[in-house]
């Protein structure tokens, strides 16, 4: 509505202008007023070169990309692109007919003036004509600032994508958090084993005490009847039984452990191994590739010399 207010305000300024100039001065304003739409023509035509370069610079960016996910979210943002650079260049098509039409239409009223003709020009056409001029000049406005807005949103889109060094830098983050998980994973472990076998020893001494309390209270009662010491023996003997059950889970336990620790062993002299291995296979490909530059430079300088 603003914008429609200015344009009334205008042609109500230029029709009162108009009637108190003369034709040769009115002829000159209309000239001005071409003038003045031409290089705003000029500047939006150049405002569309620039944007079109932002679109080479973004579809350039996109081509060195590597990640295929990424690429495959940008193939319908590139079409839409497209789609806008198309308009861009109706838009445009059509701002050169209308400035050629202005133009036209400047060169007839100078022809007019030149033959008398200008009591003829009628202050209702040149109101119009500056109508329509404005008119065309907003709705290019508001084109390319619509085509503009679609750009930067794109590009916005286009920038929320991640790349491949940010792909490698969270891949890197991820795997230095899973070796972090798997260091607190053994250490828990350790500590449950830990605790485990203090519980072990805790019951183990409480079954000693307790027998040893046992013995110290019942052993005068017991040792002096014979039915008594076969009965103390026949439980020391019990005793002993379950003392060699434990002994032997417990060793059962140590042989697995010891196991575990030399398949550990061997796997870690054979990783050793293995990363001597692949030291010596880098060095050889290091000194190859410096001999392989010698040999470059070499050619490159005979060619030189040719």
């Amino acid at each position: 509505m603003e914008k429609d207010d200015n344009s009334d305000k205008v042609c109500l300024s230029v029709k009162e202008k108009y009637t108190s100039e003369q034709p040769e001065e009115m002829v000159t304003n209309l000239k001005a007023s071409v003038r003045e739409l031409s290089v705003k023509v000029k500047e939006q035509n150049q405002r569309k070169c620039d944007a079109k370069d932002k679109l080479q610079q973004l579809r350039e960016r996109i081509s060195k990309e590597v990640v295929d996910v990424s690429v495959q979210e940008l193939i319908p943002l590139l079409r839409s692109l497209k789609e806008f650079v198309k308009e861009e260049s109706e838009v445009r098509s059509r701002c050169n007919v209308k400035r050629s039409a202005l133009e036209d239409a400047v060169h007839d009223l100078e022809e007019r003036a030149g033959k008398g003709l200008d009591g003829e020009i009628q202050e209702e056409d040149l109101d119009g004509l500056l109508v329509v001029s404005l008119d065309n000049l907003t709705s290019a406005k508001k084109e390319l600032g619509a085509t503009l807005r679609e750009i930067v949103s794109l590009k916005r889109q286009i920038d929320d994508v991640p790349c491949q060094s940010e792909l490698l830098q969270y891949e890197r983050r991820f795997s230095e958090l899973n070796v972090c998980i798997q260091e607190k994973l053994q250490q828990t472990r350790k500590l449950y084993a830990t605790y485990n076998a203090l519980l072990e020893i805790k019951d183990l001494m409480l079954k000693e005490t307790s027998l040893l309390n046992s013995i110290g209270s019942q052993f005068q009662d017991v040792i002096g009847t014979p039915a008594g010491r076969v009965k103390l023996i026949d439980s020391m003997e019990g005793v002993m039984k379950g003392i060699q059950q434990k002994i032997g889970k417990i060793q059962l336990g140590l042989q697995e452990e010891q196991r575990l620790r030399d398949a550990s062993k061997e796997k870690y002299i054979a990783a050793a191994a293995e990363q001597r291995k692949c030291y010596t296979v880098l060095r050889a490909f290091q000194e190859e590739c410096t001999k392989n530059e010698r040999l470059r430079s070499h050619i490159s300088a005979m060619n030189e010399h040719l």
